[in-house]
């Protein structure tokens, strides 16, 4: 049985994921490290309702009563600190999405995996079963990809991230820049249109929605046919789920590498400083160093104040 160490509990995740595990044998949450915003009341409701083993007081307490530590913080810029004792004591790392939100995190975290870091993540969205048939299928079949198109809903990162990433999965890595195309905003709902380029000529297309929830549904032009779908949600934890299980059993990584991961932070980065610069294409290159990226901090306090309890 795979020995998960929950770190913080702040979204639904650690939920939904419990609820999926508990049907197989191969994994369970036994330990929990919780110092984001849930109270307590929360904690014990959780490690009652699993059946965790035990709270922990510290990170290196768990990492060290757990085979893989699961990041489930909502701060993406405390991801790397919450991941760096598990790290240290070589245990796998999974970090909820999105994986970080800055080109300074993105720069350590890759070096963090070049120097054999086990870091696993990061959208489900990414290995939905759609996606993943799509992407499986012979170019002689279905033709090569021209154009993919996106959506994603609820907010411009934080879930936004999705849509990126299962763009990735479809076209691979290759990025070269991201321009912004445009804003609607009607009845207090954003939706923001955003231009992805690619080395070999490929393009990506993605709309984001701020002030709803909005489906998954990809439209994916190639030098065949027109193809479209909308990801069963209800199947993509599942997905990755069992890719992290099979890893840890076998050895034998089905997760997207580091490098492709940070891809996708560095997509939305580019395309969010094409906006401030009125839609001139930012190359993901020239992303500065110092740029601010997105705010971590300031996405907890919003989420923390928007959230109810939903442990107990």
């Amino acid at each position: 049985m795979i020995r998960i160490g929950a770190v913080n509990i702040d979204i639904s995740h650690p939920k939904s994921f419990a609820e999926y595990l508990k049907t197989g044998n191969r994994a369970r949450y036994v330990a929990v490290y919780n110092d984001g915003f849930r109270g307590d009341d929360e904690v014990e409701a959780f490690i009652g309702k699993y059946n965790l083993e035990k709270r922990c007081r510290t990170l290196e307490e768990l990492a060290d009563c757990v085979d893989v530590a699961f990041v489930h913080s909502c701060n993406w810029d405390k991801h790397l600190a919450y991941a760096k004792p598990f790290i240290a004591k070589k245990k796998p790392v999974f970090i909820d999405k999105p994986i970080v939100g800055n080109i300074r995190d993105c720069k350590t975290i890759e070096k963090l995996a070049a120097a054999g870091a086990v870091i696993l993540g990061s959208s489900s969205v990414r290995y939905a079963q759609e996606i993943v048939n799509f992407a499986g299928q012979p170019e002689s079949e279905r033709g090569k990809i021209l154009n993919v198109f996106g959506t994603a809903g609820v907010d411009e990162f934080n879930y936004a991230v999705h849509v990126v990433e299962g763009i990735e999965g479809l076209v691979g890595t290759g990025a070269q820049s991201c321009a912004f195309m445009g804003r609607s905003s009607i009845d207090g709902k954003i939706c923001e249109t955003f231009f992805v380029k690619y080395a070999n000529g490929v393009t990506a297309t993605y709309n984001t929605f701020q002030g709803a929830w909005q489906p998954f549904e990809f439209v994916i032009m190639t030098t065949k046919a027109t193809y479209q779908f909308r990801v069963d949600t209800a199947k993509i934890y599942a997905a990755l789920l069992d890719r992290i299980c099979d890893y840890m059993e076998t050895k034998k990584n089905a997760i997207a590498p580091v490098p492709a991961l940070t891809e996708s932070v560095k997509i939305m980065l580019a395309g969010r400083i094409s906006r401030e610069q009125q839609g001139r294409e930012c190359r993901l290159v020239d992303i500065p160093a110092n740029d601010p990226g997105y705010d971590g901090n300031e996405f907890e306090r919003g989420y923390a104040a928007a959230a109810k309890k939903i442990y107990i």
